[in-house]
């Protein structure tokens, strides 16, 4: 397995551990005194504040991200290309995406959004790396 491999089960796992944040305010809780509501999760989580709002918002946006991060990947794999220029952006890409999420939490908006144009730019590099 290349570290470009291991970068892609790390984004894919990345969603789960904001998702995880996000409920951790119900954790521990009944139901009925605003533990998590495992029959209306969506419900629930609309209707969070703050921080744990914000990381369920980056667990969507790192669901989004997924795809071309994974195709660009495999693409440039495919392609042939360098496994050391793919495997540099595809760290680039995770450590972009940890640092987005942190972002995201503490909320700092700029930081955030070049974060994520940075990540995405990786994404858009893998399609084009020779």
């Amino acid at each position: 397995m290349t570290l470009a491999d291991t970068c892609i089960l790390i984004a894919c796992l990345l969603p789960i551990a904001c998702a995880g944040l996000a409920k951790s305010k119900g954790f521990g809780k009944p139901r009925r005194e605003g533990g998590f509501d495992n029959h209306n999760p969506r419900q629930w989580l609309a209707g969070l504040q703050g921080w744990q709002a914000r990381a369920n918002a980056a667990q969507h946006n790192s669901f989004e991200a997924l795809p071309i991060f994974i195709a660009g990947v495999l693409i440039a794999e495919r392609m042939q290309a360098s496994q050391a220029r793919i495997d540099m952006l595809a760290l680039l890409f995770v450590v972009a995406r940890l640092g987005y999420i942190g972002a995201y939490l503490a909320d700092r908006d700029l930081l955030r959004s070049l974060l994520w144009a940075i990540g995405l730019g990786a994404c858009i590099a893998l399609f084009f790396v020779g």
